[in-house]
């Protein structure tokens, strides 16, 4: 076999170019059959004892748009003070926080609007409600009277949700 051209070696080193720097067409996306893509991306990224990531790109109902990716190590993970965790799951832990959350994505900011539901009782457990999210993070205030899910809660409250599925 004979040398490559110059032109040759041009173009082969513009297809690895492409392909580095996501352009190249089908770049950057999963083959059909490769199931975990997400996955073997990551270990790619990551020596052992491995790492835990979750991502990703969101639309709401109102048309806001979130991106959001977070990573931790393994090792990390494993080392933490998990207690740390318990204020934050605790307060998604019961139904009519979790219901005020999907409702607030769904575009319900003020009180009003949520006292609106006859599932969430008196206003005063609503209220009650409301100052466990923002306690623990779920929830920001944003003026008085409303509320949203801060764009960085957004994407973890969904993948919170995803883990729970069976």
């Amino acid at each position: 076999m004979g040398e490559e051209t110059l032109a040759e070696r041009v173009a082969r080193l513009e297809e690895r170019v492409a392909v580095l720097e996501g352009t190249a067409p089908g770049a950057g996306r999963p083959a059909p059959d490769d199931t975990f893509w997400a996955l073997n991306a990551l270990k790619d990224r990551v020596a052992d004892p491995g790492a835990v990531l979750f991502t990703g790109s969101v639309t709401l109902p109102g048309g806001e748009h979130y991106e959001w990716q977070q990573g931790h190590t393994a090792e990390d993970l494993l080392q933490d003070d998990w207690s740390q965790a318990a204020e934050a799951l605790s307060a998604l832990a019961h139904p009519v926080r979790l219901f005020l959350l999907r409702e607030i994505l769904h575009g319900a900011r003020t009180t009003a609007e949520l006292a609106a539901h006859e599932r969430l009782g008196t206003t005063g457990q609503l209220y009650h409600h409301l100052r466990q999210l923002v306690a623990a993070g779920w929830l920001r205030t944003t003026g008085r009277g409303q509320y949203s899910v801060p764009g960085e809660r957004v994407v973890p409250i969904l993948t919170v949700l995803a883990a729970a599925r069976r």
